[in-house]
């Protein structure tokens, strides 16, 4: 009993500390400003609100929580035998890679760069002295890299099951310009999830001793045990133009957790073959830089999903609450005649509709490329398109470029969210595809050795 009580004060201790600091509230101020940018996004392109960005927030936080709570007890069992210091380093090297490129916030990077350096290190081991490059030498040397390589599975086998989980509905509708110029329909599926990590690690105190030895740390846990509160962001970015938002995320959370199952995996291995540490610290990168070009290799080679066929108006998106949900047209449908009038054209689709201002008949193509008969009435206040938002003509007044995105197009939406009049082109702006977990620096909890 006194161990579980000295356990749950030194979690209330982090989780205090994790609420004092302002990496977590940084982390959940970032994810709504990409997500009230996506709204800016959906206005300016088709002027109408598909999602609340408090909403959206909201429920990416409340993912993250549980994401983070199922990670910090799994390392119950594996411990973490990591300093100040370490994380430090670790900071230190997130942050430089992010000046190459913001994707390159993702933890594997960091980790499995670290990874090989401290390989290498070992070759030197009379590399020692006195001054600012022999300490970091040091840091490197002691760092856990095992460990942080288990963390690195672990979380890409979280984010893949929240992307499974939330993936899809986070998706907004865009019109991205295609091959040879052509305007395409699309998805940008981005949710950042804050997660909040309580990392037990090996520490000098009076308490208890834990019954079991965690994986990781030896025999510096028969000096105690603590709490470290670390938050962290989980990142992830795809767009599609050849697959509809759900069939996207079954696909992009099907790799995640097989890469993070397998470098989990390898990172166990380690423990009992050291050579491994080496190996997955070379997956964890090559693999994750893998998977991010194969992702936008294997799109540019789909043909478009969102485009209008010969004699119908391709449905790109069902705005929530309107005639066109409750009627149960889904996005990827064709609408091929509304009151027995052909509709090739979004003109042709509007004066259809005046034909019975009260009621409308459709017939609609399915996924499957069976038709079905809908029929609604029509009300006052009702969308001119009965809420359903279609792929773009050569009329649409601005598409999205993929550009890589930077903090001051997330403070000024509005201006990073510019667009042209129709047939000037493109000038919308939007972050590339990409997937990461980005570290923060953790809070004051206590140090191995403290």
């Amino acid at each position: 009993m006194d161990l579980i009580l000295e356990g749950l004060w030194s979690l209330a201790i982090a989780a205090a500390q994790l609420f004092l600091q302002p990496f977590y509230y940084i982390a959940i101020i970032i994810t709504m400003l990409i997500y009230r940018r996506q709204v800016v996004l959906e206005r300016r392109l088709f002027h109408v609100r598909l999602h609340g960005w408090g909403r959206q927030t909201w429920r990416t936080v409340l993912g993250g929580l549980l994401a983070g709570l199922a990670v910090s007890l799994v390392f119950v069992f594996l411990g973490m035998n990591l300093t100040w210091e370490g994380l430090l380093c670790l900071w230190a090297v997130t942050l430089l890679f992010m000046l190459l490129r913001v994707r390159y916030l993702c933890l594997a990077y960091a980790v499995g760069s670290l990874g090989v350096i401290q390989f290498i290190i070992h070759f030197f081991p009379d590399l020692s002295g006195t001054g600012g490059i022999y300490e970091v030498v040091r840091i490197i040397r002691e760092l856990d890299i095992p460990a942080l390589l288990c963390l690195v599975g672990l979380l890409h086998i979280a984010e893949g099951l929240l992307v499974r989980w939330q993936g899809a509905s986070f998706a907004g509708p865009l019109f991205y310009e295609g091959k040879r110029g052509r305007l395409v329909g699309g998805y940008q599926m981005q949710s950042l999830w804050p997660v909040p990590l309580f990392l037990m690690i090996p520490a000098q105190t009076a308490g208890g001793v834990l019954p079991w030895t965690p994986l990781f740390g030896g025999e510096a846990w028969q000096g105690g045990f603590g709490m470290m509160a670390l938050p962290i962001m989980m990142g992830f970015s795809e767009m599609t133009t050849g697959l509809l938002p759900k069939d996207k995320a079954r696909v992009s959370s099907g790799r995640l957790l097989a890469y993070g199952v397998l470098v989990l995996v390898l990172a166990l291995g380690s423990v009992w073959w050291s050579p491994l540490v080496l190996v997955a610290s070379l997956i964890a990168w090559l693999l994750h830089e893998g998977l991010v070009w194969y992702s936008r290799h294997e799109e540019q080679q789909r043909s478009p999903l969102f485009v209008h066929p010969p004699g119908g108006l391709k449905v790109l998106a069902i705005l929530p609450g309107s005639p066109a949900e409750e009627l149960g047209i889904q996005p990827g449908e064709t609408i091929i005649k509304v009151n027995g009038v052909p509709v090739p054209t979004k003109e042709e689709l509007h004066a259809a509709l005046r034909i019975n201002p009260a009621f409308c008949k459709l017939e609609v193509q399915n996924l499957a490329g069976e038709s079905k008969f809908l029929q609604r009435a029509i009300y006052a206040g009702d969308h001119h398109q009965l809420g359903a938002i279609l792929a773009p003509d050569e009329l649409a007044p601005a598409a999205v470029r993929l550009q890589p995105l930077s903090l001051w197009q997330l403070l000024r939406p509005k201006r990073s969210a510019r667009t042209t009049e129709a047939g000037r082109g493109p000038a919308s702006l939007i972050a590339e595809p990409s997937t990461a977990s980005v570290t923060v620096p953790p809070s004051d909890g206590p140090a191995a050795g403290a």
